[in-house]
């Protein structure tokens, strides 16, 4: 599909430098801009490839000032980034075709509740008691178990796996090879040494708009139920385990872990790899950068990082310290000797 630069400014409201007519035919990174593409520049570290980019068109930030020539057409609007989502999103959605039936062979039990124009792909397994609202589209091999309720718009991508009793709300999306609703990790020691498994007899609660990555595993509670509330963003390879309470419209990055009984509340971003243990709180409005392990309570606010977790400027302030650190020992070896020598003098 073409869109001209003029249609693309109508749609953003935003204003336009250069050539309105020119058109493009897809997007591309700023450093791999070619002609007939449309780019964006939000980065101020990333200006230098404007001067060079061939995109034909680019979203700038309507504060941008040019400090050389460009040969592209820029369309300034209040946030590029944002605007440059937006226009993904009328791209797929102009572009995807929506699927609608029921692909054969696939299994659907006699008393599944299905809603209108869902789609079912096939060697697809939808259990008894299940209800499946309107538009749903659930993709080939996925595995769904009995009175799994999923509320209407919601997509279930290729190969995921819902256990039995889970919820999930509308306009969710649960990508491919994620669990839903699976074991938590409950085992009592015995005396003898070994460990006997303790039921896991909770459910999995997915709220409104929740997204779930590739591989990503979301336990049901021991009793009672793990949920994610309604907005929350969470990566591929991330573990959630049992009875957590995640909050609304958090966003996990890939490989993040948190333990059982945890608690989250609302609009935090934890970076790749943070760990959390079981039975803690984090408030709101937190920051946890990578590799960041955290073991106590976290209050609202705060930006932290570093294992244990600390406040990011006094955690910068001890990564300096450490880069010091075997010149220091040196040091303070070479002064014990001198001070032995001058006792035994």
């Amino acid at each position: 599909m073409d869109f001209k630069a003029t249609d693309i400014a109508a749609f953003l409201n935003g204003e336009i430098v250069g050539d309105g007519d020119v058109k493009v035919t897809n997007v591309s990174k700023i450093e791999e801009g070619k002609k007939g593409t449309l780019a964006f520049l939000a980065n101020p570290k990333y200006e230098h490839y404007i001067y060079e980019t061939e995109a034909s068109i680019v979203l700038v930030n309507k504060t941008f000032e040019p400090r050389k020539e460009i040969s592209s057409t820029l369309i300034k609007v209040d946030d590029a980034y944002k605007a440059f989502a937006s226009l993904l999103d009328m791209y797929v959605q102009a572009t995807t075709k929506v699927k609608t039936g029921i692909e054969q062979p696939s299994f659907i039990a006699e008393d599944v509740s299905l809603g209108d124009d869902i789609y079912l792909g096939a060697f697809a397994y939808i259990g008894e008691g299940s209800k499946l609202g309107n538009k749903v589209q659930i993709h080939p091999q996925v595995h769904i178990g009995e009175n799994v309720s999923i509320g209407e718009n919601s997509i279930i991508h290729a190969g995921a796996k819902i256990y039995p009793n889970t919820v999930i709300g509308d306009r969710c999306i649960v990508h491919s090879g994620a669990v839903i609703g699976s074991d938590g990790f409950g085992f009592a020691p015995q005396e003898d040494g070994s460990y006997k498994k303790i039921p896991q007899i909770g459910i999995a609660i997915l709220e409104d708009d929740v997204e779930i990555g590739a591989n990503t595993t979301i336990d049901c509670g021991t009793m009672g139920h793990t949920i994610i509330r309604k907005g929350s963003k969470i990566d591929n390879l991330v573990q959630i385990a049992h009875n957590c309470d995640i909050g609304e419209h958090n966003v996990f990055a890939g490989q993040v872990g948190i333990s059982g009984s945890t608690k989250v509340g609302n609009y935090n971003k934890f970076a790749g790899q943070v760990g959390l243990g079981g039975h803690i709180t984090v408030g709101d409005n937190v920051t946890l950068g990578a590799q960041s392990g955290v073991a106590q309570n976290v209050k609202s606010d705060q930006v932290l990082f570093g294992s244990p977790a600390i406040e990011i400027k006094q955690a910068m302030k001890a990564y300096v310290a450490l880069r010091y650190l075997p010149e220091m020992r040196n040091d303070l070896s070479r002064l014990k000797k001198e001070m032995e020598a001058l006792k035994n003098k």
